[in-house]
């Protein structure tokens, strides 16, 4: 369970998530990685050049901070000090405690991703130089996946975890099987 409850801490290393676009006019795609407390190129002014492009459709600036990189860094923090208390007092079913919360505050996190997302894809400004509608008139979304491939426009989007997320997810699942394991064991001992 000790090593359960460290490998969250993995995301103040790692990107957590990575939003890559491709299109025949970039023959190097642009991407942004999503770390725990900030945004990152994938490649230099990746970030810039697809803010000038949201400007040109009306979406948002990726800012350079927003209010979940304040609070996830103390989430993430709090949950593994949390844990490695748990792990010390090796009574199990504070490890399927651990391990319920983990996987609400991961659901939580995906989806504030999803609500942010489609804020940006869907809360255009109507002042935008380049406006697109659907076949029935309704503006144009331009919401990328929370998970894996979506075509917008003449852009491949790709959002995809990246090995911060690993490590969280692969440290939820060992607390679950320490659970398991722990409850094993005292089974055993009787």
């Amino acid at each position: 369970m000790f090593i359960a409850a460290v490998l969250p801490l993995a995301v103040f290393i790692f990107p957590i998530w990575n939003v890559t676009l491709e299109a025949p006019q970039y023959p190097t795609p642009l991407g942004i990685n999503i770390h725990i407390n900030d945004f990152s190129d994938v490649n230099p002014h990746d970030i810039k050049n697809i803010n000038l492009l949201n400007h040109y459709i009306g979406m948002k600036y990726i800012p350079d901070a927003i209010p979940e990189f304040k609070i996830f860094p103390w989430g993430i923090i709090l949950t593994s000090i949390l844990g490695i208390v748990i792990s010390l007092k090796f009574e199990n079913k504070y490890f399927l405690y651990w391990f319920i919360l983990m996987c609400l505050l991961s659901a939580a996190g995906l989806f504030d991703f999803y609500l942010w997302e489609h804020d940006y894809g869907y809360n255009l400004d109507s002042k935008a130089i380049l406006k697109f509608t659907n076949a029935d008139g309704t503006a144009l979304a331009y919401q990328p996946p929370v998970f894996g491939t979506k075509q917008v426009l003449n852009f491949t989007v790709h959002s995809y975890p990246r090995l911060g997320a690993y490590f969280l997810g692969f440290g939820i699942i060992l607390s679950l099987y320490a659970f398991k394991l722990s409850k094993n064991l005292k089974l055993d001992v009787k």
